[in-house]
């Protein structure tokens, strides 16, 4: 099958643009192959400092006779995406020992959860815990031990830091290991349904509790289709882990096997053998638009429309919210995955799951086949089941047939035509609606506005029937600026409540909703931010606004006469407290939604230029 036109015209698109940046990016990678620290180039005693503790493996790492693999970690034991991972570093470094190489934990890197912080001030961290785990990587592998890594992490912002850190180390080969998710506990869709009863006073606090303690109940990730596990898709199509690791369940005999296949990998492409593949060359302009494609044709989480670009502008590629929404005119929706749909990932992975979705994409054309992936068989080798015979990691032949078709689909047969994530832009900026997520007679909508600075207010005004009519909510000084870009999902009962009582609501914001947002219209990420002058600082209560999805437009429909003489709007204090002080410099520094809304970034490009 040859590529499909639309994928082919986007991916020209993007390496005409990222020409310069990209050839920087290579250059640097090539000097730090040939100039950059490594083990042979370190003193006497630099080696010794970081062999001392390493027991049985001191020998080999001085003798410098195997390969050494970096373990950076997300591991804590508080959130349980992450707890599996306590027992990885020792079982790896057996698994390094069985090809004469070696394994240490090079460092680890702080892994926070937006289900935790959710509505709470430490959520103003959550965002820039992305450059910080970036910058916690860096340090790991900086010290020039090792000649590959092995990225341990799952959630949200962990994911995206990792690679934006070890990117700064291209030239060395790395894998991605996940964990898995955790089993089916209590349907989403009756979670979602206490919720919403909360949000009305209907039932009470430990109501509440049960639910959700009976839904996010056990070791791995959650198992709704939010940003977590989109990132598991992503690695998977970008090639990043052993192939169909994604939603292996933890503590299992399979998921033991795929972490071992995953170090003796690495050690297979090294650059003193035969099969080198440097990070560097993996993460190419190919295997963004991979990422892109699965992103739409799964319905993930609309924060990788932050994170995608972050990831890119590391590798010096540069993509934009116009290439996600051309791609999505081409890219069929194959999945139904709450909040898209009523299933949980366990019943995606059970019905064809990843290998399915890559099959079938790759038979229309709709995936870059040519990428460099650190499965040897290339991507193609990513449309297999893993599965043990014997205790011996096999992978079986592609499903060509869905296992359920309520919930995965062939592209020749797709939900949707389109990928569902489209690009709003108008008089008040850019933005994202996930159509995939709401109901077609939804996507337009014009009404008077209510306009918030804190999502507090939101609430409190919904609890005081003052937004019981059709209503657009905008909650603005969301953005990087103003307080590190918060999750608004908060505030998705409330919005649902109102909108099952018949009326029409809508939610715009510079903020994010997350990969759960659900059935509520929302145009988020809007670009320029409110602070200091953006256009969501002007808007005024009872201001028209029309959205429309259909033809990808938001505008407030002001006299231009009138909007150019009023004052912007300033954003409130902000209270110190929760850490929340420590991240001011990143605010300062962050850039726009679009391009990634990193302050890291943004630093070293302004110093690069």
């Amino acid at each position: 099958m040859s590529l499909n036109a639309v994928l082919e015209g986007v991916t020209g698109r993007i390496i005409q643009r990222s020409t310069p940046t990209r050839r920087r990016y290579l250059d640097l990678i090539a000097r730090q192959q040939d100039r950059g620290v490594n083990r042979p180039r370190l003193a006497c005693g630099n080696l010794a400092h970081a062999f001392a503790a390493a027991g049985y493996d001191k020998q080999t790492i001085r003798a410098g006779s195997g390969m050494n693999i970096g373990i950076v970690s997300a591991y804590n034991d508080m959130l349980s995406a992450h707890q599996p991972y306590s027992r990885y570093p020792d079982q790896m470094r057996l698994f390094a020992r069985e090809l004469g190489a070696t394994a240490q934990v090079a460092g680890c890197v702080p892994a926070m959860c937006d289900g935790v912080t959710q509505g709470q001030p430490g959520m103003e961290l959550s965002l820039f815990s992305r450059d910080t785990i970036a910058l916690s990587t860096a340090v790991a592998l900086s010290h020039g031990m090792f000649e590959g890594a092995a990225l341990l992490g799952i959630c949200d912002k962990i994911v995206p830091g990792l690679l934006m850190g070890a990117l700064r180390f291209g030239h060395l080969p790395m894998i991605l290991v996940p964990a898995g998710p955790m089993g089916s506990g209590l349907p989403n869709k009756a979670k979602q349904e206490i919720r919403q009863l909360f949000s009305e006073g209907k039932v009470g606090r430990e109501e509440l509790l049960e639910a959700e303690a009976a839904s996010y109940h056990s070791p791995g990730t959650c198992t709704f289709y939010g940003t977590a596990n989109t990132n598991q898709m992503m690695m998977e199509v970008m090639g990043l882990h052993v192939p169909g690791a994604a939603f292996v369940p933890p503590n299992t005999k399979l998921r033991q096997a795929l972490t071992r296949e995953a170090v003796h990998r690495l050690v297979a492409m090294g650059a003193e053998g035969d099969d080198y593949r440097p990070l560097a060359r993996c993460i190419d302009e190919k295997a963004i638009v991979n990422a892109a494609v699965g992103l739409l044709a799964t319905g993930g989480s609309t924060n990788l429309a932050i994170h995608l670009p972050a990831i890119a502008r590391a590798a010096g590629i540069i993509i934009d919210w116009e290439d996600l929404d051309r791609l999505s005119s081409a890219v069929p929706l194959l999945t139904r995955i709450y909040p898209n749909g009523t299933a949980d990932v366990n019943g995606f992975h059970a019905a064809g799951g990843m290998g399915f979705v890559i099959g079938t994409l790759l038979d229309e054309g709709l995936l870059h086949d040519d990428i460099l992936t650190v499965a040897a068989g290339g991507l193609h080798a990513y449309a297999g089941t893993p599965e043990l015979k014997d205790d011996v990691l096999t992978w079986g032949e592609r499903r060509v047939h869905s296992g359920d078709e309520t919930i995965l689909r062939p592209a020749t047969a797709p939900f949707r035509a389109d990928g569902g994530m489209r690009l709003m832009q108008g008089n008040l900026g850019r933005g994202i609606f996930k159509t995939s997520a709401v109901a077609p007679e939804r996507w337009t909508i014009e009404a008077a506005a209510a306009v918030f600075d804190d999502q507090e207010d939101v609430l409190r005004a919904f609890r005081a029937g003052e937004l019981n009519r059709d209503v657009i909510v905008v909650v603005r000084f969301q953005g990087p600026a103003a307080n590190g870009m918060p999750e608004l999902h908060k505030l998705t009962p409330s919005l649902s409540v109102l909108q099952d009582r018949g009326y029409r609501v809508a939610l715009v914001t510079d903020g994010r909703m997350s990969g759960a947002s659900g059935k509520v219209p929302a145009v988020i990420h809007l670009t320029p931010e409110a602070l200091p002058n953006g256009p969501l600082a002007y808007v005024q209560n009872g201001d028209t606004i029309r959205l429309s999805a259909g033809d990808g437009s938001i505008n407030v429909l002001v006299d231009q006469a009138e909007w150019s003489a009023r004052i912007p709007a300033t954003q409130p204090e902000q209270e110190d407290g929760t850490g929340r002080e420590l991240f001011s410099f990143m605010r300062t520094g962050a850039d726009g939604a679009e391009q990634g809304a990193s302050a890291m970034l943004a630093a070293m490009e302004n110093r690069a230029s």
